[in-house]
Parts: C-alpha cells; sequence; structure tokens
C-alpha cells in the first residue's frame, strides 16, 4: 500500500488548508486527482478509496475550510469562498492541471471552482453531489385552504439556524455525542453496509472537528449555477461554464441527495456529461461499491484524456 502524507500549506488569505497526498507511483500515464470532501467530513473520508485507487495516479485530498485539520479564521459566507481556498491552495502547489472530484457538498465546490478556474480541471467527477440549484433547507407548512402540508425552502440564515436538523448535529458536536452522530449515519448515508469499527470511530471523531456548520447549511441553500431563481438564491447561469468532460455518478440508493436534486444537476449541465446510476450504493460509494467506483473513476480519467 502506498504511504498517505498528512500535510499542510498556508494560503494567502491567512487560512491554513490542511491534505492528504498519496504520490503516484511515477509511470508516465499517472495524473493528478484532486479530492474535495462534503459536509460532516475531511479528507479522512477519503481513506479507503486513496488506499485503493490506481497506483499509478497522484491523489490529494483537502480539509475545506472549517473542516478536518484545517483553520477556520474567517466565516465562509458561499460556496465559492470554498472554490476560492481551493484556487489558492493548487496555487500554492504549483498544480496547473488535474481531474477534480467532488463529494456531496464538495460538488458544489467542485462546480463553482471549474466554472471560475476552467483552465486548471481536465475531467471533473461529481460523486452524489448536491445539485447546481443548491441543497434545500425546507420548512414543513400546512396550507390554511387545502390543509395540505408542504416544504417552503428557507430563505435566511435566521430560519436555517432555528431548524431541528441544525440544532440537532451542533448540539451533538457540542456535547460530543458520537452515539446521535452514528444513528444519523447509519439512517442517512451508511444504509447498505458501514465502515469497519476502526474507520466509523476515526470518522465519527472527525465530524466532531467541524467548526462551520450553520455556516455550510446556509451556503448550500443559497448556491444555484442554474438559470432559475429559487427561493434562497438567483441563478448565476455558471453551470454553462461546465464543458469540460463531467462525470456525475448518483447511488439508487441515496438518502442524502434526492433523485430531484440529481435530475436538476444533469439538466443543468447538458447534454455532453455522462451520467451514471450505481445499483446498491447510498450516498457514500467509497464505503458501499469501492470496487466500483475505482473502476468507474479510472476509466473516465482516461476517455478523459482522449477527448
Amino acid at each position: 500500500m502506498q504511504e498517505i502524507e498528512f500535510k499542510s500549506i498556508q494560503l494567502s488569505n491567512g487560512e491554513t488548508m490542511a491534505y492528504r497526498l498519496r504520490r503516484g507511483a511515477g509511470t508516465a500515464t499517472g495524473r493528478t486527482l484532486l479530492l474535495v470532501h462534503g459536509n460532516m467530513t475531511s479528507s479522512v473520508h477519503w481513506d479507503l478509496f486513496m488506499e485503493s485507487f490506481d497506483p499509478s495516479h497522484t491523489l490529494i485530498a483537502v480539509d475545506l475550510r472549517g473542516f478536518g485539520a484545517s483553520t477556520y479564521h474567517v466565516p465562509i459566507h458561499s460556496i465559492a469562498d470554498f472554490s476560492e481556498d481551493l484556487r489558492l491552495f493548487v496555487d500554492g502547489l504549483s498544480l496547473t492541471s488535474f481531474t477534480l472530484l467532488g463529494w456531496s457538498m464538495g460538488g458544489g465546490v467542485a462546480m463553482q471552482f471549474a466554472a471560475s478556474h476552467p483552465q486548471y480541471v481536465e475531467t471533473l467527477i461529481l460523486l452524489a453531489s448536491m445539485s447546481t440549484r443548491g441543497y434545500p433547507c425546507c420548512a414543513e407548512e400546512k396550507d390554511a385552504q387545502s390543509g395540505r402540508v408542504r416544504a417552503r425552502r428557507l430563505r435566511t440564515r435566521a430560519e436555517i439556524a432555528e431548524m431541528d436538523k441544525t440544532k440537532l448535529v451542533q448540539r451533538a458536536y457540542d456535547h460530543r455525542d458520537k452515539a446521535f452522530l452514528r444513528n444519523l449515519w447509519n439512517r442517512q448515508v451508511y444504509v447498505i453496509q458501514e465502515p469497519d469499527e476502526v474507520r466509523y470511530e476515526t470518522y465519527l471523531n472527525d465530524m466532531l472537528t467541524q467548526k462551520n456548520l450553520l455556516d455550510v447549511y446556509d451556503a448550500m441553500n443559497r448556491f444555484n449555477m442554474s438559470v432559475k431563481d429559487h427561493e434562497a438564491g438567483s441563478g448565476s447561469g455558471d453551470a454553462a461554464r461546465l464543458l469540460m468532460p463531467t462525470l456525475v455518478l448518483w447511488g439508487s440508493r441515496d438518502n442524502v441527495v434526492t433523485r430531484q436534486m440529481t435530475e436538476e444537476l444533469v439538466e443543468d449541465l447538458g447534454g455532453h456529461i455522462v451520467y451514471r446510476e450505481l445499483d446498491h450504493t447510498g450516498h457514500s460509494p467509497i464505503v458501499d461499491n469501492l470496487a466500483l467506483l475505482c473502476q468507474v473513476v479510472a476509466e473516465f480519467m482516461e476517455r478523459g484524456r482522449q477527448v
């Protein structure tokens, strides 16, 4: 197994970004794959993938600002803040060309980075990604006339702060309640299978390092790269700038990112993308279907090289 190094770099904006590095085996075919994690996680959660993926490639997994071992001196206000940190990071490492793979919220970061700085991105891979129209925070309301209950997308950070989800997860962080977090992830993420006990404990401890929960919920709710406005944010139209070869992967049993969100993503990115639905896979293909994930990512990277 190739060594995974834990490193950090000081960004020019004053933040320190931690990352994990697995150097490629040095073959002429090797390329660089930059991995961006989702909410409630960090680079730690890429460990199985980094241990298993084609050894000819160099893998770099970042801790976004406020996650894992990275600092959180200045709060983020948007997904674009994360993507600009990523630009400072790749410039700091003198990375000029790579495949960008974003998981869940990290898919939103990857899309925003690729739209703002397309010259860096050879191919884009979106794994169980949030929609181009964000990840909505909703409250249930009863219609006065029909009596039907409907979901209303929240508009403000203050409303999101009062959501039960926000309060419960933040309370679990504050009280280091790993039993609550484990139960939440077993119901929402690890619906097919759980990681082994040692890894799971590592992941749970890592979740407790998150410093930006409310800010992230708010940023995901307002995110909108489409041409269609929603209740929390106007569409920027940036999705139209994602013209590089793009692979969208979604698990058929994903309880976090819905089929509707994925269909929005596919619609907004246009007909040039490749979409693949992963059977018997939930929100963490890294745990549920690692061999297949490694295979389809490697094949797409090779195909993208030939485009």
